[in-house]
């Protein structure tokens, strides 16, 4: 089978590596895959030399220009599945296949990562007509979806996969002599609750780093929050942590909770989005209501002071990745999707010929 894929993101989240892993995990298998991205991303930068690897620079979400030059792309490889794998991709692959020839059934499937409603404007409203199938990242999201008026047909929750090789080869690393911590103190990750005994790294940039910036700065937190900015040794980071939490108000799975548990931690999250269907509460980690900081700052102040505990959601923790969520899984799910989109688009096609 032969399949392009489209991001149309600069950054690297955890959506673009799922877009590297589905690609690099459908060529293991055999399959021909194109990819289609920008050449500005840093998932061009990560992606492996290809002759199958694409750029294309979208200026907006409907932009005619993109679809043409997509258009012809498709014309000349003949892919039998577009896989989108964000909204703007969603857009650019649907206008690319209404400027494209129909005498070639080309089916596109989605991925949905995010839990949020789709939009009510005309144009979301067409797209997410269009769209064949949708490859929907948690139960969460896909609920959603059938709220919004998407056939049930027509949605399947794949969650997301993970390298469970390559976070066992990211070299653990000391994180009291990288950040100039004291010796001894607890190392937490990406949180927002606060304990000051504690040293707490949040990993990444984006929009809201000036924000935390200030409130670190306004609660005199500077000791005790310490923003890592962009890093490239985040899996290395996960393995040297004390234990893991995540306090996202929205979040489709958390491919940043899946990495934690793959990584033996202990997992302190809220409940928003799939976040329950990553973290087994009791069992992993513990999950908090969304938005309240002194039920997680309980949850962390608790497993702060029980390390056989921690020890044990850790252990669970690796092993409901290893079974659930491991990147094999994805893949082959994904595929099952892929072949049965596949065969609906070959049967109602010979249907319309026989008509004729």
């Amino acid at each position: 089978m032969f399949t392009l894929h489209i991001d149309t993101s600069r950054t690297w989240r955890g959506g673009q590596n799922q877009v590297l892993l589905t690609v690099l995990g459908l060529r293991k298998r055999g399959h021909r895959t194109a990819l289609v991205m920008r050449s500005d991303s840093e998932l061009s930068q990560r992606s492996p030399d290809d002759a199958d690897n694409f750029s294309l620079n979208p200026r907006m979400e409907v932009d005619i220009q993109a679809g043409w030059r997509l258009s012809k792309l498709l014309q000349s490889l003949r892919p039998n599945i577009v896989h989108a794998h964000d909204a703007h991709a969603v857009s650019i692959a649907l206008i690319a296949r209404l400027l494209t020839p129909k005498n070639h059934p080309l089916p596109v499937v989605a991925s949905r990562r995010v839990d949020f409603h789709v939009g009510h404007n005309v144009f979301s409203r067409w797209k997410y007509t269009q769209v064949d199938h949708f490859l929907c990242a948690s139960r969460a999201i896909r609920n959603m979806l059938i709220e919004d008026g998407i056939h049930t047909k027509r949605v399947t929750v794949v969650h997301e996969g993970i390298d469970l090789a390559r976070i066992d080869n990211a070299p653990f690393l000391d994180l009291h002599e990288e950040f100039s911590l004291p010796i001894g103190c607890p190392v937490i990750g990406n949180v927002a609750a606060l304990v000051p005994q504690a040293r707490f790294l949040i990993v990444g940039t984006g929009a809201l780093e000036k924000i935390l910036r200030h409130q670190i700065h306004s609660l005199n937190l500077e000791r005790q929050v310490i923003l890592t900015g962009f890093r490239n040794d985040v899996l290395s980071i996960l393995k040297s942590l004390d234990l893991f939490a995540m306090s996202s108000l929205t979040e489709g799975l958390g491919t940043s909770v899946l990495d934690a548990m793959a990584a033996h931690q202990a997992v302190v999250a809220t409940r928003a989005g799939g976040i329950p269907e990553s973290v087994a509460d009791g069992e992993t980690g513990f999950l908090t209501p969304v938005g309240d900081a002194n039920s997680m700052s309980r949850a962390i102040v608790s497993l702060l002071k029980d390390s056989d505990r921690r020890q044990a959601f850790g252990k669970a923790g690796r092993q409901r990745a290893q079974q659930l969520f491991n990147v094999d899984r994805m893949v082959e799910r994904t595929t099952d999707v892929y072949a049965a989109q596949v065969d609906t688009t070959h049967a109602t096609d010979k249907g319309h010929h026989d008509e004729k």
